[in-house]
């Protein structure tokens, strides 16, 4: 079990350095290589680089004891690229809410979800979110920039560290919307498979739908869960819900969604928030159903989890089991997920960078 006294360079006053040299985590074996060639170094320094970085969890070059002293001095202003610990929350389930500083001195999110066979990390791909879902508190606060690599790579190594255990899974699903920086989200999947060996198919990325990144992540031939958020079963109520609905029609994305899954020959999972006596009735699963029919899918049922800024109404035990059965009954594969973190607003829905 984690506890509050971790090594995490706690610190809600002090940035990590800001420098204008590029950060080395994110670059892999090769890439560390070159670099410490081009310092004047033997290449084996390379290897000695990517084992610190990766599998040692190291903040700062200066900390790398097997480099000479003199070499270390040298290194002083060149970034590996970790964050500060801001916040941090512990809800009674055992979830992790983490509060990360850049080197910028914005703000983002990551949990940490634990079980006895498994560690999770929800991972950020944006500082806020633009995309302005209406039951969503990341939305509402706004859009301020993309992650770089090295940041999102950052999120996975602090959890992993706090917890002092192996990452085994990885979600998509923290602040931002990860197809609107599908440069940097790619490159960071690539390292987190290959560099610190989490695998693919442990690696899930949600998407409320971006006309034509579907298609473009299906190019990347990736082995990862697209999981898309329909959250509604038909353009009205989705309209209502997604602003960016208005111009990628629910027809589009599922015709998209379909392209993927022959490109991919993968299954996708369709997340779907429950919204009291707004998308949870009868005729909305049989509508869903409809429009599933066919699809090699899954369908998470996710209970609405309670925002301030929006008064969506989370439905009872009952009327969610209902719908699940509604759709079991037309032969859709699906599933209820109760989000972890709830007290600690950690859950899904609920990441909005503060220490509420």
């Amino acid at each position: 079990m984690p506890t509050d006294q971790v090594n995490l360079s706690v610190d809600s006053n002090v940035a990590p350095q800001q420098s204008n040299k590029e950060p080395l985590l994110g670059k892999d074996l090769a890439q560390l290589t070159t670099w410490v060639q081009q310092q004047g170094q033997p290449a084996y320094r390379g290897q000695q680089l990517y084992q610190w970085i990766y599998k040692k969890g190291v903040r700062s070059l200066s900390d790398i004891s097997v480099f000479s002293k003199s070499w270390r001095e040298q290194l002083q202003d060149v970034p590996i690229g970790r964050s500060t610990l801001h916040f941090r929350s512990v809800a009674p389930d055992q979830t992790v809410k983490y509060l990360l500083r850049l080197a910028d001195n914005q703000i983002i999110e990551t949990v940490g979800i634990p079980t006895d066979q498994r560690l999770t990390v929800c991972v950020s791909s944006q500082v806020g979110c633009p995309m302005g879902c209406d039951f969503c508190a990341t939305g509402k606060g706004g859009f301020i920039r993309n992650l770089e690599r090295h940041e999102i790579i950052d999120q996975v190594l602090t959890v992993q560290e706090d917890f002092q255990r192996r990452v085994s899974h990885i979600v998509f699903m923290g602040m931002g919307e990860p197809l609107l920086n599908t440069e940097n989200v790619v490159g960071a999947i690539k390292s987190l498979n290959t560099d610190v060996g989490i695998g693919q198919r442990s690696i899930t990325l949600s998407t409320v739908g971006i006309p034509g990144r579907i298609r473009k992540l299906a190019a990347e031939k990736l082995q990862v869960t697209l999981a898309v958020s329909l959250h509604a079963s038909n353009q009205a109520i989705r309209s209502q819900l997604i602003p960016s609905a208005h111009r990628y029609l629910l027809e589009d994305v599922l015709a998209e969604c379909r392209e993927y899954v022959e490109l991919t020959g993968r299954r996708l999972t369709f997340e779907y928030i429950l919204l009291g006596g707004l998308n949870d009735l009868p005729e909305h699963a049989e509508e869903l159903a409809r429009h599933l029919r066919g699809f090699q899918s899954h369908v998470n049922l996710i209970p609405y989890n309670p925002i301030r800024e929006a008064e969506y109404q989370r439905p009872n035990h009952r009327r969610v089991q209902d719908f699940a059965d509604a759709l079991k009954q037309r032969h859709i594969a699906v599933s209820i997920r109760y989000s972890r973190g709830l007290e600690a607003d950690a859950a899904c829905g609920q990441l909005r960078a503060s220490k509420s």
